[in-house]
């Protein structure tokens, strides 16, 4: 996940000297009665220069990471793993994870597992239009087969509604709006003594309003760019750029950029090619990760190994917390290797199914079952 912060201009004097770079000099007019290499500006101009100096190179970093955010763009593969050996290498630190499969279930060593599970990527197939991102009914039984071996959470940037409207199953905790609306299993549904079935948790639902505000700006602000889908995530919202043409990048970032500076409490974080918009609060989900753990009477245990599989950017902060934790193990969904906080890897949601159908079967063997 790639955060990005706005910073304001440095104030100067109004009759400053400075000095100026070879592209600030390119831009700003000699003047002859300035001391060599000096060029005496006014205040005003030398800081509209330096914003479009300044904003060029934001608005280009921007476009870098957005191209890195698609796996499959020529220039998203890290440096570091440029090389066939190098390629080997990263395997070597993040095999697959049907290849360890008996590695993982002996490292839970008798410990509770507990499942987390992105949906998007790692569910369901990544699809242009994200209200036709189904999960197969195939997918579906193997979650609820999961749910009855394992406590197991949905965790996800969507709506919370959105993502039950999807998976459909009440056996399953749900983790919306990259976990700032958290909901237990329906009454009754819950196979797990520690479950807690009133768990409802909203660490940012004084925000509601100002996110309805903020999508609806972006709405009438990017309606002339062609392929782009806001998305109103409840607790967040959504730009999709997938579908919008990569020369009309820089001018979604301005967009999305002149709605922003009038919310400073909110944040713009970039996902698997859609920008984020987000309470500026401590939480993420890693966070979502750790309090649904804590939910489950597993907060400060031994007896736990949660194992979390997801394909995005903003996953790394669970596999992180995982690593942190020095327990369970994360799983990076992804055809293409790309730096990551997992333990391992899957390339696509029918492997991720696979693995599931492993687990629940392996579990099915285990004695007292």
């Amino acid at each position: 996940m790639v955060s990005f912060v706005m910073e304001k201009p440095h104030r100067m004097s109004e009759s400053q000297n400075v000095v100026v770079s070879e592209a600030a000099r390119s831009i700003i007019p000699n003047n002859s009665s300035a001391p060599p290499g000096f060029i005496s500006i006014s205040k005003k101009k030398l800081l509209k220069n330096l914003e479009i100096i300044n904003d060029g190179e934001r608005i280009n970093a921007w476009v870098d990471s957005m191209r890195a955010s698609s796996p499959t763009h020529p220039k998203s593969l890290p440096s570091s793993i440029s090389s066939e050996q190098q390629l080997s290498s990263w395997i070597m630190q993040h095999p697959s994870a049907l290849e360890m499969f008996e590695k993982i279930t002996e490292a839970s060593g008798g410990k509770q597992i507990v499942i987390f599970l992105d949906y998007d990527g790692t569910l369901s197939p990544i699809v242009d239009d994200p209200d036709r991102a189904f999960m197969s009914s195939k997918m579906r039984r193997t979650v609820k087969k999961l749910a009855k071996c394992f406590p197991t959470a949905i965790v996800t940037g969507r709506c919370l509604d959105k993502v039950y409207n999807f998976v459909k199953l009440a056996e399953l905790y749900y983790a919306g709006s990259h976990g700032m609306d958290i909901k237990g299993p329906a009454k009754g549904f819950s196979r797990h003594k520690r479950v807690k079935q009133s768990l409802l948790y909203q660490p940012a639902s004084a925000y509601l309003p100002m996110i309805d505000e903020v999508y609806r700006q972006l709405l009438e602000k990017t309606k002339s760019t062609p392929g782009v889908i806001v998305e109103n995530n409840k607790f967040c919202a959504s730009v999709h750029f997938r579908c919008v043409d990569e020369k009309k990048w820089s001018e979604l970032v301005l967009e999305v950029r002149s709605v922003l500076k009038e919310y400073p409490r909110l944040k713009l974080n970039q996902g698997r090619k859609v920008f984020e918009i987000r309470p500026m609060i401590e939480w993420d989900k890693g966070k979502a990760l750790e309090f649904l753990l804590e939910s489950l009477g597993f907060g400060n245990s031994n007896n736990v190994f949660p194992v979390y599989i997801g394909d995005d950017r903003t996953d790394e902060d669970a596999f992180k917390m995982l690593r942190d934790r020095g327990e369970g193990c994360g799983v990076l969904v992804s055809k293409f290797p790309k730096d990551t906080d997992a333990s391992y890897y899957l390339q696509d949601p029918s492997e991720v199914m696979n693995f599931l159908q492993r687990l629940v079967a392996w579990k099915q063997m285990q004695p007292g079952v």
